[in-house]
């Protein structure tokens, strides 16, 4: 009778633990995720450009050299207008329909420890 009543689990409390800090919702880390990507892909975009200047720079007047390089400055800045003008329809799309991935708020950091 004693290791019955040793093992019933209604009268088991489980202790809780506080982190000091609060798991963010799926809409936080989304957001968080779109914004990276947003950021990884215009910091590529900006280095594939000085990469393009710098091949431009020591293509020492070779046409084809040249060429390959103005090809790789375009690219760069197609990509970096592509980059702005996505990011613009979401802000323009978030704000006229009050729904979106939150790229237009602001960034807030949580508190990682509580007083």
């Amino acid at each position: 009778m004693k290791l019955a009543k040793l093992l019933a689990l209604d009268t088991y409390t489980v202790p809780t633990i506080s982190a000091g800090f609060q798991v963010p919702g799926f809409d936080t880390v989304l957001s968080f995720i779109i914004r990276l990507f947003f950021i990884v892909a215009g910091l590529i975009a900006l280095l594939y450009l000085l990469l393009g200047a710098l091949a431009w720079i020591t293509s020492g007047g070779n046409k084809e050299n040249v060429d390959k390089a103005r090809e790789k400055i375009q690219a760069a800045l197609i990509g970096l207008i592509l980059i702005f003008v996505v990011l613009a329809v979401v802000v323009v799309m978030e704000n006229i329909l009050g729904i979106g991935l939150g790229i237009s708020k602001p960034i807030v950091f949580p508190k990682l420890v509580t007083q």
